[in-house]
C-alpha cells in the first residue's frame, strides 16, 4: 500500500515559510529559488487537497488548516533533525534522553546525581527541560518524564507506564537564626539538624506558604491537632526551591521535602523543626510513553530507582 507521505523538501520548505511568513525569507534561508520554494508548496497543497496559505500584501499567512499542520510537524521535523545529530553524534551507541522534570526535583535532587549516572553510561546524554504538568508525549519532544502528583493524577495520564520513585512527605524546616530571634529568652537546643519544637512553637513563628498549595500548613495543623487561627497567612511562593532560599534567609517556616535540602541540613544552614512530617498523597514518579521501547530509557529508570531507593533507606 502507497502511505501519503509528503517530500521532505516540501516540508521543510512548507515550515520555513510558515515561521517566516514568506517565501522569499524561506528561500533564502534553504539556498533554493523563490519559485522552487512557491512550486514544493503548491505540490504539498495539492497532496493534501487544500490550501495552506493566503497571499497577503507583506507576503503570506497560513490558513486554519495551514496553521494547524504547521504546529503538527514542527515538532516532527525537529524530532528528525536531532535523531539525526544524536546518531551522528554517538555512532550509533548511545543517544540522548530528553526528560521533562519539575523544577525543585531536578536541581536539587536529580542534578547532583546525574554525575553517577554519566559516570555509568557515558554513551548516554541527558537533556533535561523543566515541566509541572501532564502533557501527551505523542505532541511532546519529552522522551519521558519525572513528575509529582497524586496517585489519581497519573493513573489518568493517558498511554503510559509508570515507575514509582518516592514519596512527597513534607517537614517544617527553618533557619537556626530565626529560632533563636523568637526564642530568645527560652534556648532551643538543636541535634542532629533537629530542633524538635512543640506545635505551640512553631505556631509562633511566621509561616512560608507555597502559592500551588495554599492548604499545606492547614493540613499539618489539623494532622497535629492544633487549630492555628492564621495557618494561611505568610509570604507565599511557587516553588519548593523558593521556599527553601527564603527560610534559609530566616524568613518563616516552611514546609518542604526533606531530600530536597541536603545540602542546606548538611550545612546547618535550616533545621528540622519538628519531626512530624504532613505524609501526603503525592509523590515522585517517572512516566513515559506506553510504546516507547528505549534502551536508553530502562538503563535510565533502573538507575533512578536504584538513587531513589538509596536516598529513602
Amino acid at each position: 500500500m502507497r502511505r501519503t507521505l509528503p517530500s521532505l523538501q516540501a516540508l521543510l520548505c512548507f515550515e520555513s515559510a510558515a515561521k517566516h511568513s514568506s517565501y522569499t525569507y524561506a528561500a533564502q534561508e534553504l539556498y533554493l529559488s523563490q519559485s522552487a520554494v512557491s512550486r514544493q508548496i503548491q505540490q504539498l497543497e495539492e497532496l493534501l487537497g487544500l490550501a495552506l496559505f493566503d497571499r497577503t500584501r507583506y507576503g503570506v499567512e497560513l490558513t486554519t488548516a495551514g496553521e494547524h499542520y504547521y504546529k503538527s510537524i514542527k515538532p516532527l521535523l525537529l524530532g528528525i533533525e536531532q535523531s539525526t545529530l544524536d546518531l551522528i553524534a554517538h555512532k550509533g551507541h548511545g543517544g540522548t534522553l530528553r526528560l521533562g522534570v519539575v523544577p525543585t526535583f531536578a536541581t536539587r535532587w536529580l542534578l547532583p546525581r546525574l554525575q553517577k549516572f554519566n559516570e555509568i553510561h557515558p554513551e548516554i546524554t541527558i537533556y533535561l527541560e523543566t515541566s509541572t504538568k501532564p502533557f501527551l508525549f505523542s505532541e511532546h519532544k519529552f522522551d519521558a518524564a519525572i513528575y509529582t502528583g497524586t496517585h489519581a493524577q497519573i493513573a489518568n495520564w493517558p498511554g503510559i507506564k509508570i515507575h514509582y520513585l518516592m514519596k512527597e512527605d513534607v517537614v517544617p524546616v527553618c533557619s537556626p537564626q530565626l529560632i533563636a530571634k523568637y526564642f530568645a529568652h527560652h534556648p532551643i537546643d538543636l541535634n542532629h539538624q533537629h530542633a524538635n519544637l512543640t506545635i505551640e512553637q512553631i505556631a509562633q513563628l511566621p509561616l512560608l506558604q507555597q502559592t500551588t498549595r495554599p492548604y499545606i500548613w492547614k493540613e499539618w495543623f489539623d494532622m497535629a491537632g492544633y487549630q492555628h487561627p492564621s495557618s494561611m497567612d505568610g509570604q507565599r511562593h511557587e516553588l519548593f526551591s523558593m521556599l527553601a532560599v527564603a527560610a534559609t534567609h530566616h524568613m518563616g517556616v516552611a514546609l518542604v521535602p526533606q531530600n530536597l535540602l541536603e545540602k542546606e541540613l548538611a550545612a546547618g544552614d535550616l533545621v528540622i523543626a519538628c519531626d512530624l512530617k504532613l505524609l501526603g498523597s503525592r509523590a515522585y514518579y517517572f512516566v513515559y510513553a506506553e510504546q516507547q521501547k528505549s534502551p536508553l530509557i530502562s538503563k535510565f529508570v533502573t538507575w533512578l530507582e536504584q538513587q531513589a531507593l538509596e536516598s529513602t533507606s
